[in-house]
C-alpha cells in the first residue's frame, strides 16, 4: 500500500506542481528568444552588420551567423512552447546563451536563462507537452 500511495503522490506532484512550472519555463524562454528573432528578422541588414562589426563571431562568417541565429530564434522557441523535441530545441538556445554571455554581453539574467534551459534539457518538458503525449501514445 505505501508504494501505491507514493505513486499517487508522484503523479499528483508531476501534474499539479512540476507541469505548470515546466510550461512556464518553456513559455518564458520561447518568448525571449522568439522576440529576439523577430527583431533580427525585421532589420536583417542591421543584424548582419551587427554580426560583422560588433559581435564578431569567431567561427562563422557574419552573414551565416546572422542567418543561423535568426533561424534558431524563430524555430526553436516554437518547438519549446509546444513541448515537441524539447530537449533538442533547448540545446541550441543554451549554446546561444553561453556564446552571448561569455563572448559578447555579460548579464546576470543569462544565468537564469541557462538554468531554465538546463532544467528543460534534464527534466524534459513535463506532462503538458507533445513529447509526453507521443511517449504515452507510442511508447
Amino acid at each position: 500500500m505505501p508504494l501505491a500511495l507514493l505513486g499517487i503522490l508522484r503523479t499528483t506532484l508531476e501534474t499539479r506542481l512540476t507541469a505548470p512550472l515546466l510550461l512556464l519555463g518553456r513559455y518564458m524562454m520561447a518568448e525571449i528568444f522568439f522576440r529576439a528573432g523577430l527583431v533580427k528578422l525585421a532589420s536583417f541588414e542591421t543584424t548582419v552588420a551587427l554580426f560583422r562589426d560588433e559581435y564578431r563571431t569567431p567561427f562563422l562568417p557574419p552573414d551565416m551567423a546572422a542567418v543561423l541565429a535568426t533561424a534558431t530564434e524563430l524555430t526553436m522557441p516554437v518547438f519549446l512552447l509546444l513541448g515537441f523535441a524539447t530537449r533538442l530545441a533547448a540545446l541550441p538556445m543554451l549554446a546561444m546563451t553561453a556564446v552571448i554571455q561569455f563572448t559578447y554581453f555579460y548579464h546576470s539574467e543569462h544565468y537564469f536563462w541557462a538554468f531554465v534551459l538546463l532544467t528543460l534539457i534534464i527534466q524534459g518538458p513535463g506532462v503538458w507537452s507533445i513529447d509526453h503525449w507521443l511517449r504515452r501514445r507510442f511508447g
